[in-house]
Parts: structure tokens; sequence; C-alpha cells
């Protein structure tokens, strides 16, 4: 048998289908949905195991590709996990009374934080009740108003003792507005009494005559004018009394002040007490409810004696209710609350800015200027995740300012201060408050590309210290029948959730198929699950349009083929260059040193494939194989290494003998960008050998693969898209039956072409050829044999390799010859025989000359 018929595959080679009978059902109405995760058992292990350590540094770097499924599995495993564990404290900042600029951070059971808050606020209320009717008890007044009287009345004594003292000294003391004066007293006769009418002093006797009265003299105040009038030594006697009166004076002052102290501290432990008492049931009943909390009970003495300081502000808030009172500072900010009932928080950061992180202290703007207080400090997810977990996306967290930076420090010290970054960068420190700091204990888990997972580990020492466990997500896996039926779960629970139309199994079968499409390998699913959701919301949409009862195999179809229809435009443009003859490309007929190669173009959400010519020149010369766009630089290290290898095998096979004089010149035409790669390195060696041998090759076959230095055939990539690109022009040109495309044996597992291209091969309208060496793919491509070499190692006359060779000993022969007649042409045989005869002292070309030998 040929090589060209026993290298063909079969339509069940080029497309895997799914075995629906294995599958076990007609519909998924009433499959049980998928549980877990389908073929990531490396990832899952890793995961349950890094939830099982408590140890620090044991997080969890969920590494995968986007589509996989990584966060939705992180979300479920971490909610199953949590609801196993107790739920954490809850954590209320309130106003500290020693130090206001430093909120306190009080732990309370799951729950409690919200109560306390609630009943904080019902407990001012309460006191503002309690207090008015304890003050308005008219035994408080009472009890006040005999303080005051009892005051009053030692003032009193006091100052009458004081004005007694000061008359016996013949002084009298006399209070003003600018305070107490000293005035001497002096003996003088009384002032006349007022007199009776008709008479003009003295008092009538009987007959009515007036009689004057003799009064006893009486002391009075001495004017000024009357002290100035006396004698300098008496006035510094007076001066010399008042000053002594002016010092008792002020010591009984003194007195007064400290009988008044006195007063203000009794009426102040009267009010203590009155207030105590009214506050006591209250803060009793709250002490009660939350014991035991060492912290708390601390904050709630000075609680109590802030309000005994400050229960005016209570009495007025009742007795006016116009009165502004703030009473925010025997509030509590329920910072991080959780259900009792509800296990461990699970915290999915989708922001993880700096602030959304750590928490923050909110201001608020009065006219101008900027106001906060402990109620205004937020939680950050941290925050929330204490006692739990948090599960960040990595792309995400480092985008963001800092946020790298703080998840780390609080990895490290398991502690967690709420600081603002303008205090952190500004040059001129900001006042404000400053939060007790909270402890936090959670376990991160960080969703990322293995490209991230790599750059961390390799510019960042801590990384493997914060984040120990690794859990990898495959973007493929192997594809069984128990594989095939997990992804049928997959579907089942899609139509039960989301889609509510179930499929058929035809259906399911398809989108298998079209899994293993996705993976690129016959063998294998794609774990793209999200890529695999979309066919399958797709494919309900076109099945509701229709108003079935099931999504069928055409709904899947019509999906996949809508999917295409939206991302091929360029594909369409570049075909249609083909069909108008602007891109040459030969599906018919042979041609020397002329061959069909492939190439793939990769758009972002598309790619394709189209064939391309490749062409050899060879002549003779010392050149050896140049490929012009390497020339012209528009090749990439790769493609230049494949063009190397070529040379590599042409020295291998043919010059071990003699050496090879060739000039080859190897081109791609009409290709304009950029080339890399090395998948035609074996299509330019086959173009190369039929250039060299004279042989034509079958122009109806397109061919793709590398070379190593041995000949053998390497594999390549994009190896569908190659096919089916080749035959959509192949269609548009007309399909003969003898078209196809020659590919590496080794690719024949990443086989699963189209439904179209595998019929057209069902039907014999288009062939796939697998080859593994040089010498198999030339056989084909030429109808020639590559020839085997004998004892000797000389290949027969009419294969490829012995054409070769005798094209390539043929140069070399007439390549002497030439060299030889040039140099005929320059120096004539007669003129050589002319110089030969040379003196005796000259010896042949390359000798020493005769005096040198002599010498010696």
């Amino acid at each position: 048998m040929s090589l060209i018929k026993d290298k063909k595959l079969t339509a069940e080679q080029v497309r895997r289908s799914a075995d629906l009978e294995a599958l076990g059902f007609k519909t998924t109405k009433g499959l049980e949905k998928l549980a877990g995760l389908v073929g990531q058992e490396r990832a899952v292990r890793s995961v349950n195991f890094g939830l099982s350590v408590q140890s620090k540094g044991y997080n969890i770097f969920i590494v995968g590709e986007p589509g996989c499924g990584r966060t939705a599995y992180a979300m479920e495993e971490l909610k199953t996990a949590a609801a196993k564990m107790p739920a954490p404290d809850d954590w209320v900042y309130v106003y500290n009374f020693s130090d206001p600029g430093v909120p306190l951070a009080i732990n309370l059971p799951a729950g409690k934080g919200r109560e306390l808050s609630k009943d904080a606020e019902d407990a001012v209320e309460d006191l503002k009740t309690a207090l008015s009717k304890a003050f308005d008890n008219n035994e408080f007044e009472d009890n006040k108003a005999q303080l005051v009287k009892g005051f009053q009345e030692e003032v009193n004594s006091v100052m009458e003792d004081l004005r007694k003292w000061a008359e016996s000294r013949d002084f009298a003391i006399k209070r003003t507005p600018q305070g107490f004066v000293n005035l001497p007293l002096i003996m003088a006769p009384p002032l006349p009494e007022p007199e009776h009418e008709g008479c003009e002093g003295g008092e009538a006797d009987a007959d009515g005559a007036c009689e004057p009265k003799e009064l006893p003299p009486v002391k009075r105040e001495m004017q000024q004018e009357e002290f100035e009038k006396l004698p300098e030594a008496e006035q510094e006697r007076l001066q010399k009394i008042s000053e002594e009166i002016s010092q008792k004076t002020l010591e009984k002052l003194r007195q007064i002040r400290e009988s008044e102290k006195d007063l203000k501290e009794k009426i102040k432990e009267l009010e203590g007490q009155i207030c105590r008492a009214a506050i006591t049931p209250t803060l009793t009943e709250l002490r009660a409810k939350y014991q035991p909390n060492e912290k708390l009970g601390r904050w709630l003495d000075s609680f109590s004696d802030d309000i005994t300081a400050n229960f005016n502000i209570f009495l007025a808030s009742v007795r006016d209710d116009a009165a502004e009172v703030d009473f925010s500072r025997y509030e509590v900010n329920a910072f991080v609350s959780n259900d009792p009932k509800g296990g461990a928080p699970v915290i999915y950061e989708t922001n993880p800015i700096y602030y959304n992180l750590v928490g923050k202290v909110d201001y608020e703007n009065k006219q101008g200027n900027l106001y906060t207080d402990f109620r205004r400090i937020t939680p950050g997810s941290m925050h929330r995740a204490g006692g739990g977990f948090l599960l960040l996306d990595a792309d995400e967290l480092l985008r963001q300012f800092m946020s790298w930076d703080v998840l780390k420090r609080v990895m490290r010290y398991r502690e967690l201060s709420i600081e603002n970054l303008g205090e952190q960068l500004g040059y001129i420190p900001v006042s404000s408050l400053r939060p007790e700091p909270i402890p936090i204990d959670m376990k991160v888990v960080i969703v990322g590309t293995p490209y991230l997972y790599y750059l961390l580990n390799l510019y960042d020492p801590e990384f493997q210290k914060v984040f120990k466990i690794k859990a990898e997500f495959d973007s493929e896996m192997p594809r069984t029948p128990q594989s095939e039926f997990q992804l049928a779960q997959f579907v089942a629970g899609f139509a039960e959730t989301e889609g509510h139309v179930n499929f058929t199994a035809a259906a399911v079968g398809e989108v298998v198929e079209w899994a293993s499409r996705l993976a690129d390998d016959r063998n294998k699913l794609s774990t793209q699950l999200d890529r695999i959701t979309e066919l399958l919301v797709e494919s309900t949409v076109f099945a509701k349009a229709e108003n079935k009862r099931f999504v069928g195999i055409d709904h899947v179809q019509r999906a996949l083929y809508e999917q295409l229809f939206r991302s091929d435009m360029w594909e369409e443009k570049v075909l249609e260059e083909y069909k108008n003859g602007v891109i040459k490309i030969e599906t018919e007929g042979t041609a020397v040193g002329q061959i069909n190669g492939l190439t793939v173009s990769q758009l972002i959400d598309h790619s394709f494939g189209s064939p391309v010519r490749i062409t050899a020149n060879v002549f003779m010369g010392n050149d050896g194989v140049i490929n012009i766009e390497r020339e012209a630089s528009m090749t990439g290290p790769i493609h230049n290494k494949g063009l190397m290898t070529l040379s590599s095998y042409m020295g291998k096979m043919y010059a071990k003998k003699y050496p090879i004089s060739i000039s080859a010149r190897i081109a791609f035409e009409q290709i304009y960008g950029g080339i890399e790669g090395d998948s035609a390195s074996s299509t330019e060696l086959y173009c190369l050998l039929s250039a060299i041998a004279e042989a034509p090759v079958n122009q109806a076959i397109a061919v793709t693969g590398s070379v190593d230095q041995m000949g053998r055939i390497q594999p390549i990539g994009g190896v569908n898209e190659k096919i089916e690109g080749f035959f959509r022009y192949c269609k548009a040109r007309g399909l003969t039956g003898k078209q196809g495309v020659m590919i590496p044996v080794q690719n024949e597992q990443h086989l699963m072409l189209c439904h179209e291209v595998a019929d057209a091969v069902k039907k014999g309208k288009f062939h796939i050829w697998s080859v593994a060496t040089i010498d198999e793919g030339i056989e084909i491509l030429t109808g020639v044999p590559a020839g085997v070499p004998d004892k000797d190692g000389l290949y027969p006359k009419k294969s490829i390799h012995g054409r070769v060779m005798a094209a390539l000993e043929g140069w070399v022969e007439r390549s002497f010859r030439y060299k030889k007649e040039m140099s005929d042409r320059v120096d004539p045989p007669k003129k050589r025989k002319q110089s030969a005869k040379r003196p005796a002292s000259v010896k042949k070309e390359g000798a020493a000359p005769a005096e040198d030998e002599a010498g010696k």
C-alpha cells in the first residue's frame, strides 16, 4: 500500500464523537447536578489541606486561568468550611473618657455588638427620665436648701463677728461694689431731731413753750475732709488700724470661700449620691447582661462617672426641648457584627482599595471645618473577615496602591490599625483619631493567574512566607466516560438553576465535543466553565425562541455558529482575497519548488488558519540556505531556528563525503507582516528538496509541521484552525476530492475538526495525512519515494534523496570545472610549463628556498 493511502486518517480520527449510549440518559431532566469541581483533583486537595491548617502563613493562592471556575469554587469551599466554624467575636468602638483621641476597641460575643449599641442608646433615654425624677424630688431640694441655709448662717456669723471686732477698734466695715471699705468712727453730737410746729428746737412744755432736748454723743463715720484735718500722727494710727482690719477681712473672706467650696462639695456629693442612686439600676442591668467583660466593665465605670459629673445635660434635655445637648459620647459604634448562628464570615472584596481593606475614619463638613468622632470609624474587609476568610482577586489587588503592602503586614503581625493614607504620605501630620488596633486572625485566599503567581514569587521575598499553599487549577482534564458524564451533570445543573430548559443527550454530546475542541485535544476536556456556560446560555436562548421543550443539538450548533459569526469578520475578508485571486494559492496540479504552507492568525477573541504559498529557488553558489524574510528582518528567533535546522539537516544528509555547493532562497509569498514559529520548517524543507531534485509537489496538499535535525517531524499548534482554513479555501475554489492537509503524526490526538470538515473527510472530498518523517512526507507530496540508502550510503537514482545528491554532486563538479576553466584563462597551461623551469634553489610550490635549507 502506498504512503498516500497508508497515512490517510479516517473521519473517526479527525473528530472524536461523544458516546451518547455511555451517557445513559435521553435528556438532562432528573439528572443529578454536579457536586464539587470537575477535573481539578490537585487544586481540590490543595485547598482542603490549606483550609485544615491553622498555623500562621498557611494562606492559599489559587492559580489558574480565568474562566476555569476558580473564584466560584473558592467561594463555595470557604462557605462550607466557615459554616462549621464558630462565629467570631463582635467588635465595638466606644468613647475614651480618659483620652478622647484614642477610641477604645472592645470585643463582645457574636451578636452582642449591635445589642450593646441599642442598649446604650436606650440607657441614655432611661437615664434622662430617672435623673429628672430624682432631681425634681422635694427631698433633694430640701437637703440642698438646708446646706445653703447653713452656709448663709455661717457667713452672716463670720461677718457679724468681723463687724463687731472692727467697731471695737472704732472702725466700720462698709461693702461697696468695689469691695470692702474700712471707715474710722468718731464721737459726735447726734443730729437734731425734727422741730415741732411753732418750735425752733427743744421740747414743748405744758404751756406749749419749746425747751431744748439734750442727746448723748454717738459714733459716726468720719468724712474725708475730717480725716484730712487730723494730725499726721493720728492719720498714721488710723491707717495702721485700717490695714489690720483689711487683713482680718481677707482672712474671713478666705474662710467664707473655703466654706463655699465645702458647700459646693457637699452639694456635689449630694447630687452624686442622688445621681448614682438614679442610674445604678440601669447600669447594673447593663453590666449584668454583658458580664464577664473586664474592659467593658472599666468603660461602664467611666461611663457612670461621666454621667454623674454631667447630669445637668440630662436635666437640660428634659426640661427644655429646644436645648441642643450632645449625648454622642455615650453611644456605641457597633464596628463589626457577626451572626452567632451564621458561622465564620466569608468576605469577597471585589474592589480591594486601601480603605476598603483597612477601614477609615469618616469626616463631616460643618461650615468649612472637618469634624469626626469614634462613631465615624468604619470597618474594612479585613475587620469583617476576622475569624473567617477573605477572598481577593490578585489582579485587582495588585492594581491598588498600598493594598498589597498592608495585607502582608496584617498577615504577618495579625493586628490591624486604621490609618489614613494622607497621614502616611503627607508632609504635615494631620490631627485625627487613633483608634485602638484590633487583632485579626483570618485566612486569606487569593485567586490569580500563573503569571502573577510567579512574578510575586520572583520579586517579593515575603510572598512565600505568607502564602504557603499553592492550589493550581488545570485548564483541561482527561476525557473519560466519567468526565463526560460529569460535564453532563454540569449541564443539568445549569438547566435547573439558570436555563430552566433541559438538554437532550445529543445536545450534551455536542457540548462535550466542543469542550474537547476548546482543549485542543480529542482525549481531553476543557475546564473553562465560563466558556461552556456561555454556550449553554446561548443554546437555551435559541431553544426558547422556538418554544422548544428541550435544547437540541441544532440549537447548540447554531450557538456555536453565531459565536463564530460574531468574531470572524477578518477571516471572511482574508478568504475573500483568496477567492478574488488577490492572494495566489494553487490547489490543483503540481509545481517544482512551490508548496502550500499553513499559518494561524491570532486575534483577541478568534483565531483562524489560512494557506500561504512558499517557494524556493536553488542555484550554484556557496551562500547556503537563505530565508528572504529573515534577511528583511521580518522573522522571529524561533522561525530563524527552524531555518538553521534545515541547513543542519542538509549537511547531515548530503555533505558527509563532499561539501555542499548551493545557494537557495526561500520565501513566504505575499506575506508582509512578521513571521514567528517553526511550524513551517518541514514545509520549507519539502520545498527545498523539490527545487533541488526538480520533483513536482502536489499543490492540492497543504503542509504543516516542524522538523528536527534528524528529519523527524515534530508537532505544532493550531492544527484544527490550519486544516479548517485550508478547507474553506479549497471549498471556495471547488473541492476535487484530492485536496487535503499533511500534519505531524503527534497532532492526531489534537484533531477535533468541525462537522463540515469531518463530513468531507468521511465522504472522501477532503483528506488528512499524518507523517512522522521527512521521507514519508516527501513521498506523499511528490509521489516519489524518498529512498533508502544501501550499504555504501548511496540512494537509488530515481528516489528523491538520490536525485538531490546527484544534483548537488553535479553542482560541485561543475563548480570545480568552472574554477579550473577560469584559472586556465588567467594562467594558460603553456605558461605554467615555462614557469615550471625554475632555478634549482627554488623548490616546488610551498617549499622553502634552497639557501634556507642549506642554512639550516
